[in-house]
C-alpha cells in the first residue's frame, strides 16, 4: 500500500431522514481526522428520505474532506439494500482506493475511523477490516435478544456474529462484492459469503447523536433474518441433517416400541399401535421437509436474481454536491 497521503478514500454513509445526526457526524469526522494526512470524500446515501437535508448540513470549511455529496435513491430500500446500491455506485462511478462504510447516527464512533484506516493500511489493504463490537450500549432486553439471535445465527450458518456495517475495504474487494447477489440482502454477511479475507478491530458501540432510532423489533428481526438468508444453502443443508437425525431417532423409537411390545410383558394394550403410528407420522413429516428443502437448495443454486453491478442503476435518483467541488 502506498503512503497514507495517496489513499483515495470515500466514506459511504447511509441516511434516512436523520440529517441532524449527519450534520454532527461530518463535524466529528473532520475533528477525528484532524492532523491526519488523509483527505477523503463523504457520500451521503439518502435512502429516500421524506425531508431534504439541512441547509447548514456542512458548516464552515472542512479540513480533511474535499467533497460531501448526496446520492438520493428513488425509493426507500432499507439500510442493507441502500448500502448495496451505494457500494456499486462508488465502484462504477467514483474511482477510489478504498471505501469506508459507517452509519450516520453516531453508534459507529467517528473516533474509530482513523483506527480503521490505520489497520487497513497496516494490512496493505489485503483484508476487509470490520469494527468488532466488544461492548454494546443498548438495553438489557435488547442485549439478551441479541445473544439469542447470535446463537441462532451460529447454529444455522456456522458463523459467529461479531460485526455490523462499520468497515473499510479496498476497491479490489469492492469489485468482488459488486457481483455477489447476496449483497442485496446484507452487506457484512455477503463479505463472509464471498469468502473475502477479514480482519477485526475491537470497538465500542456509541450512542445516537440526536433523536431516536427508527428501528423497531420487526425491522431488527427482518435485518437478522436477512443476514441468515445470505447463507440459505448452508442453512438448508444443516436443517436437512438435523431433520435426518430426528427421523433416525424416530425410527429407532419405533424399533424400541415394537421390541417392547413383542418381547416383554410390559406392554399396555393399544399403546404400541398408537406410539408407532405417531412416530411414523413424525417420520413422514420429516421426510416431506427433507425433500422440500433439498429441492429448494438445488433450485436456489440455479436462480440468479439481483446482480448488484448490473441492477443498481435502476434505483439511483439525483446526485448533488453539498460541499466542495468535484474536479
Amino acid at each position: 500500500m502506498e503512503p497514507t497521503q495517496s489513499l483515495k478514500l470515500i466514506l459511504l454513509v447511509p441516511v434516512y431522514d436523520d440529517w441532524q445526526c449527519a450534520q454532527l457526524l461530518i463535524k466529528k469526522l473532520d475533528a477525528a481526522l484532524r492532523g491526519s494526512p488523509i483527505t477523503a470524500e463523504i457520500l451521503l446515501l439518502d435512502d429516500g428520505s421524506p425531508s431534504a437535508p439541512l441547509p447548514t448540513l456542512v458548516e464552515g470549511k472542512l479540513k480533511n474532506f474535499r467533497v460531501v455529496e448526496r446520492l438520493r435513491l428513488r425509493r426507500n430500500l432499507g439500510h442493507q439494500r441502500a448500502i448495496a446500491i451505494g457500494l456499486c455506485f462508488v465502484f462504477q462511478e467514483r474511482p477510489c482506493d478504498a471505501v469506508l462504510v459507517m452509519d450516520a447516527d453516531g453508534e459507529d464512533l467517528p473516533e474509530d475511523v482513523p483506527r480503521l484506516i490505520q489497520r487497513y493500511l497496516e494490512l496493505n489493504g489485503s483484508r476487509v477490516v470490520f469494527a468488532e463490537r466488544t461492548r454494546r450500549s443498548e438495553s438489557v432486553a435488547f442485549r439478551f435478544s441479541y445473544q439469542i439471535y447470535r446463537f441462532l445465527h451460529w447454529s444455522l450458518t456456522g458463523i459467529a456474529v461479531k460485526v455490523g456495517n462499520f468497515s473499510i475495504l479496498s476497491r479490489d474487494h469492492l469489485a468482488t462484492l459488486s457481483v455477489v447477489s447476496e449483497l442485496w440482502n446484507h452487506y457484512a454477511a455477503s463479505v463472509y459469503k464471498a469468502r473475502l479475507p477479514v480482519a477485526l478491530l475491537p470497538s465500542t458501540r456509541g450512542t445516537r447523536f440526536a433523536g431516536e432510532s427508527k428501528l423497531n423489533f420487526v425491522s431488527l428481526s427482518t435485518h437478522g433474518l436477512s443476514a441468515i438468508s445470505v447463507f440459505a444453502e448452508t442453512v438448508g443443508v444443516r436443517l436437512m441433517f438435523g431433520i435426518g437425525i430426528i427421523m433416525l431417532l424416530s425410527l429407532a423409537l419405533v424399533g424400541v416400541v415394537v421390541a417392547v411390545r413383542l418381547g416383554t410383558a410390559m406392554a399396555i394394550p393399544g399403546w404400541a399401535t398408537s406410539a408407532v403410528g405417531l412416530l411414523l407420522i413424525i417420520v413422514l413429516q420429516m421426510l416431506t421437509l427433507v425433500v422440500g428443502l433439498t429441492f429448494s437448495v438445488l433450485f436456489s443454486r440455479n436462480n440468479l436474481t439481483f446482480l448488484p453491478s448490473r441492477d443498481y442503476r435502476y434505483f439511483i435518483g439525483d446526485i448533488s454536491i453539498i460541499y466542495g467541488d468535484r474536479e
